[in-house]
C-alpha cells in the first residue's frame, strides 16, 4: 500500500481529526426533528446531548494514554472507525435509547481523538508547519465542533431525507479519510512489548490554586458551549418566527468560530494577561446572553455567543496552559487529563440541570438564570487566578 508523507500526511491527519469533531455536534439541529418524531420533552434533549460527554469522558480516561503504548495510528484509525459506527447507529434510530447510544458512541470517538489527534498533528506537521502545529489541532478540533452543525442545517434545509442525509454524507467522507489515514505513517516511535494503562487525573499541589481558578472558567465556557450546542435552537425560534434550520443554528456556529477566532487572534498573549482576558469576556458575553434572552433578539444572542465563545477559547486554552507551566513535565498528561474531565463533566450535568429546569419553568427563565451563573462563575475565576498570579509574583 503506498504511504504518504510529509505535508500529505499532516493534511490527512488534520482532515481525520476535522472530519471526527464535525460529527460530533452534526445532530444539532436534528433534534427538533427527532423530539416531533420521537414526543420527547426538552430535558431528553439535554440527556442526549450530555450522553456524549460521558462518553468522551470515559474515553478519555480508558484510552488516554493508550497510543504512547500502541502508537497514534491505531487509535486514529479506531476512533474514525467509532465515528463512522456513530453514523450507522443514527441512521437506524427510530427510539430515544438508540439516540443515546449514538451519543455515547460518538463520544468515545471525540474522547479518543482530543488527545492522540492533538499528538499526532504535533508530531505529523513538516518543518515549516511545526510552530503553528498546535494551532491547526485547534482549528481542527473546535472549528470541527463549529462546522457540524453548519453542515447538518445545509443539508437539512436544502436536500431530502433530513434524518439521514446528514449521516450519510458524514460516513461517506469518514471512509475516504479512513483509507487514507491508513496510508499515513506512525508519528511516535513506539517502546517494544509497552502495554496501555489508565489515564489517572491529578493534580500537584503547586499548580492547585491555579487549576482552581482555571477550572472554574473551563467549567463555565464548557457549560456555556454545551448550552448553546444543545438548546440554542430553541432561544433562536423564541426569538425569530419559523427559523430557518441556517438560522436556528447561527447562534452555536458563532460561539465556536469566535473561540477559534480568538485563540488564533490572540496565541501570543502572554498565559496570565490571556486567560484573564478570557474570563473577562467570558463574563460579559453571558450577561449579553441574559439580556438577549429579555429581549429575545437575535443579533443580541449572536454578539453574545461572539463575545462569550472568544472568552471561553481564550480562558480555556491559556488556563489550561498557566496550569502546565506550574507542573513539571512528567506531570502534564494526568493533570491536562483532569482539566478536560472537569471541562467534559460541565458539557454534562449543567446541561441536564437546565433541560429539567426549563421543563419547570421556562425556557427563557431558566436560560437567564443559567447565564447569570455562567457569569458569575467565570468572574470568580477571575477573581482567584488574579489573586493566584500576584501570590506566585511574589514568591
Amino acid at each position: 500500500m503506498p504511504r504518504l508523507t510529509g505535508t500529505r500526511a499532516f493534511t490527512v491527519v488534520v482532515l481525520a481529526f476535522l472530519v471526527t469533531m464535525i460529527g460530533t455536534t452534526m445532530p444539532t439541529p436534528l433534534y427538533a426533528v427527532y423530539q416531533e418524531r420521537l414526543g420527547f420533552s426538552l430535558t431528553t434533549i439535554t440527556v442526549v446531548f450530555a450522553t456524549y460527554a460521558f462518553g468522551v469522558i470515559g474515553a478519555l480516561l480508558l484510552f488516554g494514554r493508550w497510543s504512547d503504548a500502541v502508537g497514534r495510528r491505531p487509535l486514529l484509525l479506531a476512533g474514525l472507525l467509532i465515528s463512522l459506527l456513530s453514523d450507522v447507529i443514527f441512521l437506524v434510530a427510530d427510539a430515544t435509547w438508540v439516540l443515546l447510544v449514538a451519543r455515547l458512541v460518538s463520544g468515545v470517538s471525540a474522547g479518543i481523538y482530543v488527545g492522540t489527534a492533538t499528538a499526532a498533528v504535533i508530531e505529523a506537521a513538516p518543518e515549516r508547519w511545526r510552530s503553528r502545529a498546535p494551532l491547526v489541532a485547534t482549528v481542527a478540533n473546535i472549528g470541527g465542533l463549529g462546522l457540524g452543525p453548519v453542515v447538518a442545517a445545509v443539508l437539512v434545509d436544502g436536500f431530502p431525507w433530513p434524518v439521514h442525509l446528514t449521516f450519510i454524507v458524514h460516513g461517506a467522507v469518514g471512509l475516504v479519510v479512513l483509507v487514507l489515514l491508513t496510508m499515513v505513517p506512525e508519528t511516535v516511535e513506539v517502546t517494544p512489548g509497552a502495554r496501555p494503562r489508565l489515564q489517572r487525573p491529578s493534580v500537584p499541589a503547586p499548580a492547585r490554586t491555579t487549576f482552581l481558578g482555571a477550572g472554574i472558567a473551563g467549567f463555565a465556557g464548557f457549560a456555556v458551549a454545551g448550552l448553546f450546542t444543545a438548546v440554542s435552537p430553541r432561544f433562536v425560534a423564541e426569538a425569530v418566527d419559523s427559523p430557518t434550520p441556517l438560522v436556528s443554528v447561527s447562534v452555536v456556529f458563532a460561539i465556536f468560530i469566535a473561540s477559534v477566532g480568538a485563540q488564533l487572534v490572540w496565541h501570543r498573549l502572554p498565559t496570565d494577561a490571556g486567560v484573564n482576558v478570557g474570563c473577562l469576556l467570558l463574563t460579559v458575553g453571558m450577561l449579553l446572553f441574559t439580556a438577549s434572552l429579555a429581549m429575545e433578539a437575535l443579533w443580541l444572542m449572536l454578539l453574545a455567543a461572539l463575545v462569550a465563545g472568544a472568552g471561553q477559547g481564550v480562558s480555556f486554552s491559556k488556563g489550561l496552559a498557566a496550569v502546565l507551566a506550574r507542573v513539571r513535565p512528567h506531570e502534564r498528561a494526568g493533570t491536562t487529563s483532569a482539566f478536560f474531565v472537569v471541562a467534559y463533566v460541565a458539557i454534562s450535568l449543567p446541561v441536564i440541570g437546565s433541560g429539567i429546569a426549563s421543563d419547570h419553568w421556562g425556557l427563557d427563565a431558566t436560560g437567564i438564570a443559567f447565564s447569570l451563573t455562567a457569569a458569575a462563575l467565570a468572574a470568580l475565576a477571575l477573581i482567584t487566578l488574579v489573586i493566584d498570579q500576584r501570590r506566585t509574583a511574589l514568591d
